[in-house]
């Protein structure tokens, strides 16, 4: 694809992000699929698990919404099992929530079956173009974070 365009790299981009964007979600974890949680349940929980916990705000934050929506979201994955609140103990007005076992639990599972769905769709794309993907992605993400750097040096 050398000398393309941007806005002929674009036309392009805006034809296969959405069948990749389709094809990972289609084949993304049970446990969402059967309705145990909802995807943005799920996106909670992930964040949840890689922070170990979260101030309702920051999870607002997090996930582009509203603490009243993100309440909402902490309070069905609580009625579940799989998070609970914890009172500050400075200050009683903030509010943390934290993965249950239960959650922990799940987290880990769909954490396994996605990264199994990685593997399965990248096993045959060579080493060297997968490093290629990841250098490009970090970029992407890095962009779209604001020029973050990339934790640990490594994609």
């Amino acid at each position: 694809m050398s000398g393309v365009s941007i806005d002929v790299f674009a036309d392009r981009m805006l034809g296969i992000m959405p069948v990749i964007m389709r094809e990972f979600l289609r084949r993304q974890v049970d446990e969402i699929l059967k309705g145990k949680i909802t995807f943005p349940q799920f996106l909670v929980m992930e964040y949840l698990e890689r922070q170990g916990g979260a101030k309702m705000k920051d999870l607002a934050v997090f996930m582009n919404v509203t603490t009243a929506t993100t309440t909402g979201i902490v309070d069905r994955l609580v009625r579940q099992g799989y998070v609970h609140r914890l009172l500050d103990e400075n200050d009683r007005r903030i509010v943390k929530v934290a993965l249950t076992t239960k959650g922990r639990q799940l987290s880990g599972k769909i954490q396994q079956l996605r990264r199994e769905v990685i593997i399965e769709i990248f096993q045959n794309i060579s080493p060297r173009d997968r490093r290629e993907y990841l250098r490009i992605l970090t970029q992407i993400r890095n962009a779209l974070q604001g020029g973050k750097k990339e934790e640990g040096g490594n994609a």
